[in-house]
């Protein structure tokens, strides 16, 4: 008599159609997140082989070799300054994020104060910075003051355009709901409107960061203090009126470092917040 085997489970489950494409998904989201380091790679080689195939000089392009090599040397004395432009980028951040909510939801409660208040917050944020940079560096006579005036002004309109579009965007019908049941105004707000304007505020906070970043460097480039005062920005002028592009190029490559990791915290805080309820966030898990 002929016996009839059938697999074991474990055997048909592991030739199952589903495994294998849940291992290739897992393989293509892997190779999704590696993809900006491969290109970044690639793009760095590149870079490096034409310098030295061309022969460029020093002084025009320096390859990353020669930059990371710079960076290694001198970040003793570069990282002062790091700390200081990170200080003041920090700073103003945390001032306009603050300000900016406090400032749309009183928008938010009361239509003549956004009617009266909203054009000039649109002036400071269409005025360029480099244009007034110096009155204020002038009126504020502390010039770290200054320079985190100038950062601000930066970074305050992008947190109050989007919490005011956030907290003006709430549902209606949840607005008619919690007056229905007796809520006051405060308690609309807190309960209601500030959940439902959170996705925009914290694109605004994404946005906000790198501008106080932006803003902080244009105001030392203005500004020009030397000293142990001194922020990346005047290093790249240092290195510049010296001819150490490799130095100017190490200290670029701070600032940009500097952007990516307030994007990058920003960008996860909002993650965090979002996951659970938003499908801007829940998407990504």
């Amino acid at each position: 008599m002929n016996e009839i085997r059938t697999p074991a489970p474990a055997a048909v489950a592991a030739r199952t159609p589903g495994s294998k494409s849940a291992t290739r998904r897992i393989g293509e989201k892997a190779l999704l997140q590696l993809a900006p380091f491969i290109f970044g790679f690639f793009m760095l080689a590149f870079w490096e082989i034409m310098v030295r195939v061309n022969d460029v000089p020093v002084y025009l392009l320096p390859g990353p070799i020669l930059i990371a090599k710079t960076l290694y040397t001198d970040f003793g004395s570069l990282w002062p300054s790091l700390v200081i432009t990170s200080r003041i980028t920090i700073e103003a951040f945390l001032i306009a994020a603050v300000g900016g909510l406090l400032l749309g939801m009183l928008f938010t409660s009361s239509r003549w104060i956004e009617r009266c208040l909203f054009p000039y917050a649109v002036v400071l944020q269409v005025t360029p910075v480099v244009a007034i940079a110096p009155l204020i560096i002038i009126w504020a006579k502390d010039t770290q003051l200054a320079l985190l005036i100038c950062a601000w002004l930066v970074a305050f309109f992008p947190v109050v355009s989007n919490a005011a579009v956030g907290l003006n965007s709430t549902d209606r019908n949840l607005i008619n709901l919690f007056q229905l049941y007796g809520a006051s105004k405060p308690q609309a707000m807190w309960l209601l409107k500030l959940p439902s304007a959170m996705p925009y505020f914290l694109a605004g906070l994404r946005i906000s960061g790198g501008l106080a970043l932006i803003g902080a460097v244009v105001a030392e480039f203005v500004a020009g203090t030397g000293g142990t005062q001194s922020g990346l920005a005047y290093r790249i002028l240092e290195a510049g009126y010296r001819l150490q592009i490799p130095r100017m190029f190490a200290a670029l490559f701070l600032i940009s470092a500097t952007g990516i990791l307030i994007f990058f915290v920003l960008s996860l805080l909002s993650r965090f917040i979002l996951r659970h309820w938003h499908e801007s966030a829940m998407g990504d898990r």
